[in-house]
């Protein structure tokens, strides 16, 4: 446990997105120092609930500041100012791109964005910054190690934009805590994040009437539920924690593991005949992966979280195993209540029995 005092200005950078209202949820309902909750995003942040219109928020009788402010603007340092922000936890990052997004736009919000943030930060004299990076920031390569700890370098790669941004920044970050030290900094490196309504890239891979693999690859996944990530930062915020985590449940589900708990097929294809399988799809419109992301599955490693459960002194609450099947039972029951059958969907061995 940290013997620093709590913040009481925290603001939190793509408080709209996915794990950013998670947190704000987090913060706002548990007992704490935080007095004021700033929530940043370029759209209008919405409020935890039970809805706390700018006031009083759940939990903490903290002031929730809802403010609309892209992560790039030169008015960051200003909203940090105006608030006597003291803990900054930064999340505005593009994950996957939407319509109209390009590589270019998605380089100014993942990398200039936080190069604002740290510039904002100092300006502003913010003396806490929590990061959430990702595991992909290592990287996917063929001599990568099985498990990934936090001492194994980031190469993560240029053909895969997040990956790639994601190094860039922490490579960044690095160079701040070596020249600016007064800014304590916790990197968080999350690895597949899943919850009951997660809906993503890599979801989509999982929702494929076969799933496909890479022959010669085993594809691991290590999960971790997006409330634990939630809870690890709001614990980072608190206790004003610092130091660089892999933050992944224990355990690791195979694309093979995942085909059974699915009930589908498992198929793998050699690298090549699905990296030309891809490009044609690509081509003609019919995929949304590259051939790219065959790498994505070929040389995919563990994230360790050793460090984790022994320095930070976190361990999630749900492993890989019990994140995936949360998950598959929430998704099957909700496409079972689509289907308009009306009865519950239960998992038996990951597969789904529609009533």
């Amino acid at each position: 446990m940290s013997g620093n005092p709590g913040p009481r200005s925290v603001a939190i950078t793509g408080a709209a997105g996915y794990i950013g209202k998670l947190v704000v949820e987090r913060l706002a309902r548990e007992p704490g120092s935080i007095e004021t909750l700033v929530a940043v995003d370029r759209r209008e942040p919405p409020a935890p609930a039970p809805a706390a219109a700018p006031g009083a928020a759940a939990g903490t009788g903290a002031r929730f500041e809802p403010v609309v402010c892209d992560v790039r603007s030169p008015d960051l340092a200003d909203v940090l100012r105006r608030h006597a922000v003291e803990t900054v936890v930064h999340l505005a990052s593009i994950v996957t791109p939407g319509r109209g997004e390009t590589r270019e736009v998605a380089y100014s919000v993942d990398v200039l964005g936080t190069r604002n943030v740290l510039e904002a930060c100092a300006a502003a004299g913010v003396s806490h910054l929590v990061v959430a990076s990702s595991g992909a920031a290592y990287g996917f390569h063929a001599d990568n190690p099985e498990w990934l700890s936090e001492t194994d370098a980031l190469r993560g790669n240029e053909t895969f934009a997040y990956a790639h941004h994601k190094r860039l920044v922490e490579e960044m970050l690095a160079r701040w805590r070596a020249e600016r030290p007064e800014l304590r900094q916790l990197v968080l490196r999350p690895g597949t994040v899943l919850g009951r309504a997660t809906r993503n890239q890599i979801t989509d891979l999982f929702e494929k009437p076969v799933i496909l693999g890479v022959r010669g690859a085993a594809g691991p996944f290590v999960f971790v539920w997006d409330e634990d990530v939630a809870l690890c930062i709001a614990i980072g915020v608190r206790e004003r924690r610092a130091g660089v985590f892999n933050l992944a449940g224990d355990g690791v589900l195979t694309l093979r593991d995942i085909a059974a708990r699915t009930g589908k097929p498992y198929v793998r294809l050699p690298a090549a005949l699905l990296r030309g399988a891809l490009a044609l799809l690509g081509r003609a419109g019919l995929t949304q992966y590259g051939p790219e992301q065959v790498d994505f599955i070929r040389y995919r490693s563990a994230l360790a979280n050793d460090a984790l459960k022994r320095d930070f002194g976190f361990t999630p609450r749900l492993g890989t195993r019990d994140v995936f099947e949360l998950y598959w039972r929430a998704r099957t029951a909700a496409a079972a209540a689509a289907a308009g059958t009306g009865g519950a969907a239960a998992g038996v061995g990951g597969r789904a029995v529609h009533a």
